[in-house]
């Protein structure tokens, strides 16, 4: 026969067994809920740390990625992959004008290179502020479109500067020809005159034939730096990059507006010099040594300048009435 004092402590025992069965599927629940949360922390929430610095293109990737984690994309947003996009362009075009330099062979007068470092820098500081508020992006944006306006201006000059080089190497070589052909036919001609003499004499006529022309000098310029030299010269070069004569008319209003076509014009506020008023003066060096003291070198620069930059001298006239430059 048991006691009385063994049934409450039974009792006792049966319930304590029954709490820790009902606890047990909550504690283990909650232990693995702690567990996904950790794992998920440590591999994929933080950011990883990269060992070299970004190009553009992972910047890009890095706004994408950050406009598309708000609940809708926000015009800084917007225009921050925009300023990225943009400097991406840029880059390219640096890229590509330094490759053409270097695959021309020219002397363009000027280091052929362009320093992206500060697009670069720009870019990346836009694109680490994916974990700032949309309010910081307007500043960082406008330091890259800065950045990007400067490597343009950049890529402008050296596109000019070799567009100039290439004419300046085409018109000697058109040159060179054209005084081989001059020379070519001179000895020609003067042979079958004197083919024509020894015919005459060995006829018994009497020869009377006049003595050969000069060979013509080859084309570069009359040597006179006049403003009606000056546009002589220009229109005899209209030819050399495919121009007609309806061209010149706005040669001659656009340079009579820069210079008066006085090959020493200088612009004592920017320090634009010569008859295309170049900035600065010493980019037509690509041109010919004498830059400053021959108007038809200045010429020559100034007619690359213009092929390369607008692609003829009515719509450089053109896009200096609109903005008043070219």
């Amino acid at each position: 026969m048991r006691s009385d004092s063994t049934i409450p402590s039974a009792r006792r025992d049966r319930r304590l067994a029954s709490r820790r069965a009902r606890r047990r599927p909550a504690l283990t629940a909650g232990l693995l809920t702690i567990g996904v949360l950790t794992t998920a922390a440590l591999s994929g929430t933080a950011p990883l740390a990269s060992a070299s610095s970004p190009d553009l293109s992972s910047a890009s990737f890095r706004l994408a990625a950050y406009s598309t984690s708000t609940t809708s994309a926000a015009p800084e947003s917007l225009a921050a992959r925009a300023a990225v996009s943009a400097a991406e362009t840029t880059a390219a075009a640096a890229t590509s004008v330094q490759n053409d330099i270097a695959a021309s062979g020219l002397d363009i007068g000027q280091p052929a290179t362009v320093d992206t470092s500060a697009l670069t820098e720009a870019t990346e500081r836009l694109a680490d502020a994916q974990s700032l508020p949309a309010t910081f992006l307007p500043e960082l944006t406008d330091q890259v479109t800065e950045a990007a306006s400067t490597v343009d201006q950049r890529v402008a000059e050296l596109r000019g500067s070799l567009d100039a080089a290439v004419a300046k190497k085409q018109a000697e070589e058109a040159a060179e020809k054209a005084r081989q052909e001059a020379e070519a036919a001179a000895k020609a001609k003067a042979e079958a005159e004197a083919a024509a003499a020894r015919s005459t004499s060995s006829s018994g006529g009497s020869s009377s034939a006049p003595a050969p022309r000069p060979v013509a000098p080859a084309v570069g310029g009359s040597g006179d730096n006049s403003p009606g030299g000056a546009q002589a010269t220009a229109r005899g070069m209209l030819a050399g990059f495919g121009w007609g004569d309806d061209q010149f008319s706005c040669l001659v209003s656009l340079w009579n507006k820069e210079s008066g076509w006085n090959y020493r014009a200088y612009n004592s506020s920017s320090g634009a010099f010569g008859i295309p008023q170049a900035l600065p003066g010493s980019k037509m060096s690509s041109a010919g040594a004498d830059w400053e003291t021959n108007a038809a070198t200045q010429i020559s620069w100034g007619l690359g300048y213009i092929s390369g930059r607008y692609g003829s001298p009515c719509s450089a006239w053109g896009h200096s009435q609109s903005v008043g430059w070219y």
